[in-house]
């Protein structure tokens, strides 16, 4: 087994977290008992990713087409998000975490809205890891979001048509601060995106592990890495050209 080249990771991890109702139905229990035991992993991951001085790790945690699950369960759903947003505060301050939401946070009930809140506000001071939870998110509706939002600046004469392109669009989009994701791993054995970042992956490295979400442990992080570093990223340009960019003058 190679060693984890911690010179090498990604600056910005995203994660779709895939398979808790599958998990549960393997080991015969509720759905809600594998979204609890996927909380656990969220909680490692988050840990863990901290250490290693990821400096952004966006959680794919509920979808805008989420909300069409049974009512209970997304009742129940909603229910263990306050109780992680409530119960990780302390942890997120001692280990320096910065907490941010993307996301249309207006379908949100408003308790947890207001939880929601409170943490962005109390975390805003701490300099290390930006964990993100997308809730309530699509990839579609935030570009088309980005968009309205662009169409009413043209309309009101703040920006011209001309301005608008791949540089200027993405300061309308949720993850205007961040960088886009040099990673995305999605648990499971699913092998698509599910309307996630979907302007922001253009470049990113896509892997697809087997395991369900609430057995994603280190072991299987340190493995998702270990692909990670053996990937040639290239933006467009040949192996050739990123190795004469690496000579002397």
């Amino acid at each position: 087994m190679h060693r984890l080249d911690k010179s090498n990771l990604p600056r910005h991890l995203a994660v779709i977290m895939d398979g808790n109702g599958r998990w549960a139905k393997q080991q015969m229990l509720k759905r809600i008992v594998g979204h609890q035991k996927g909380v656990e992993t969220v909680r490692l991951i988050v840990e863990e990713c901290s250490k290693l001085e990821i400096g952004y790790l966006t959680l794919f945690a509920f979808s805008a087409e989420n909300w069409l699950r049974p009512k209970t369960e997304v009742k129940a759903l909603m229910a263990l998000l306050k109780k992680f947003v409530r119960s990780e505060l302390d942890r997120m301050m001692n280990n320096n975490i910065r907490f941010n939401v993307i996301g249309n946070r207006a379908e949100l009930p408003a308790d947890i809205d207001g939880e929601i809140g409170a943490a962005i506000e109390q975390t805003a001071g701490n300099t290390g890891m930006v964990l993100t939870l997308a809730l309530s998110y699509g990839g579609r509706q935030e570009i088309a979001g980005a968009a309205r939002k662009i169409a009413q600046e043209v309309a009101a004469g703040t920006i011209s048509p001309d301005e608008i392109d791949e540089t200027t669009f993405p300061r309308y989009l949720y993850t205007a601060t961040m960088p886009e994701p040099d990673f995305l791993i999605r648990t499971s054995g699913e092998m698509r995106i599910s309307n996630f970042l979907l302007w922001q992956l253009a470049y990113t490295e896509l892997y697809f592990s087997e395991v369900n979400w609430p057995d994603f442990d280190k072991k299987e992080l340190y493995k998702a890495f270990r692909h990670y570093q053996s990937r040639e990223r290239r933006f467009g340009k040949t192996s050739d050209q990123l190795r004469a960019g690496m000579l002397p003058g």
